[in-house]
């Protein structure tokens, strides 16, 4: 009897065993993976976004800063408080974010819940994506600028309205100023 009990926790622990851990919170995302998946998409993309810039940066992150007009304050540090219009889009040029008012109406993604305001978040704090902290570094105050921001560093595979989930963004800012 008692070796039989052996037996069978052996059987049991080596099964056991052979499983792959579970993560409690669910599945991994793969940030190497999908920009590695991204990376190729976003420069078929640029080959044919024809746009006046007076600069292209490519960042580390495989974030792209087309800068339109230069400003001419300073580039923000970190935990600087930016103040800046946007209007977000997919590939396609389908608007699907904004923070004005006329441009949501303009392109149906008006929200009557919603308080349209020049946008304002802390560079590296967290409460915007990390897609406008990595763009925002790039540029300075008073400048006019595109991102095209990987999904890694926008919304993941998180679904958002009108953003299906693991979508590349294009954002054309205005950097108003920061604090």
């Amino acid at each position: 009897m008692r070796l039989s009990r052996v037996i069978l926790f052996t059987l049991f622990a080596g099964v056991f065993a052979c499983q792959q851990p579970v993560n409690p919170f669910g599945p991994t995302y793969d940030v190497e993976g999908n920009l590695e998946r991204e990376a190729p998409i976003i420069e078929e993309f640029l080959q044919t976004y024809e746009v006046d810039s007076v600069a292209r940066i490519h960042d580390r992150n495989g974030v792209v800063i087309i800068v339109h007009e230069e400003g001419d304050g300073a580039r923000p540090q970190e935990f600087a408080l930016v103040y800046c219009n946007y209007v977000t889009k997919l590939l396609d040029g389908t608007v699907v974010d904004t923070n004005m008012e006329d441009v949501a109406l303009a392109n149906d993604v008006w929200d009557e819940n919603r308080l349209y305001r020049i946008f304002q978040f802390t560079l590296g704090g967290g409460d915007a994506i990390q897609g406008f902290s990595i763009g925002f570094r790039n540029i300075r105050s008073g400048s006019k600028a595109t991102f095209i921001v990987p999904s890694v560093w926008a919304y993941r595979d998180q679904e958002r309205p009108f953003i299906p989930e693991d979508s590349i963004l294009i954002f054309e800012v205005e950097f108003l100023g920061m604090d």
